[in-house]
């Protein structure tokens, strides 16, 4: 039983840190909305991808396949990693030209947003994407599946209680957004070199990462009491 635990725990924990990469891409493309839509793209999306995640749970169960070369040594598994890294790379450096060339400001003015249903779509499919490395690695830690099954549902729910406001605070800070963008690029080319057999320590991604957010944080912090030392001189300042 003990054991058992031990597993579950570990997967939880591992679907959460891969929540950390479904918060930063949902907040991207749920952006790209009219905000009254936002919040039903961020429950939609994440209860589909969900879905998705444990449809592909059985689906790795039956088809041992997927892991094995089918072309050029590459198995379907490899590219679905390949292409899904590709992917995430194109949608982050587009994102980070939009943001910088001020795109988002040029399209609300002209009312251009892109359509909830291709959102939903673009969530559900990197959420597999991101999916199939935890999957496999839950499958090869147990074949209990009512276990795999709960633990991904726990970190669903985690996840969802955390994205709105994590995605938010990312939005209204543009420093933040373009260092998140830069996080997707990494993982892109994390997943990429992934589906190529290339193995990067996961160590070696998150740390920086989580090192770069320290020091943006510090930054802000730093701005904040720059602003509000400046705004005590000037309210001293007589009339």
């Amino acid at each position: 039983m003990a054991d058992l635990i031990g597993v579950f725990a570990l997967i939880v924990g591992l679907e959460l840190v891969l929540g950390v990469d479904n918060i930063l891409v949902i907040t991207i493309l749920v952006s790209r909305l009219e905000e009254k839509y936002q919040q039903r793209a961020r429950v939609i999306g994440l209860v589909l991808a969900m879905v998705a995640r444990i449809v592909l749970l059985f689906l790795l169960l039956q088809l041992t396949e997927l892991t094995n070369p089918i072309v050029m040594g590459l198995s379907v598994r490899d590219l679905i990693l390949i292409i899904g890294g590709l992917f995430l790379l194109y949608k982050a450096v587009k994102e980070i030209h939009n943001t910088i060339e001020l795109k988002d400001e040029h399209d609300a003015a002209k009312n251009v947003k892109d359509s909830f249903s291709s959102v939903i779509t673009q969530i559900v499919l990197l959420d597999m994407v991101f999916s199939v490395d935890s999957v496999i690695t839950a499958i090869g830690l147990t074949d209990i599946v009512w276990v795999i099954v709960t633990a991904v549902i726990l970190a669903f729910v985690v996840i969802l209680i955390f994205v709105k406001p994590i995605g938010e605070f990312i939005l209204e800070n543009p420093a933040l957004k373009i260092l998140a963008l830069s996080f997707l690029i990494t993982i892109g080319i994390t997943i990429f070199m992934e589906g190529l057999h290339k193995e990067v320590p996961k160590a070696y991604i998150y740390l920086p990462m989580g090192f770069a957010l320290f020091v943006e944080l510090l930054q802000m912090r730093y701005s904040k009491n720059k602003q509000d030392y400046n705004q005590e001189l000037k309210d001293k300042l007589p009339d």
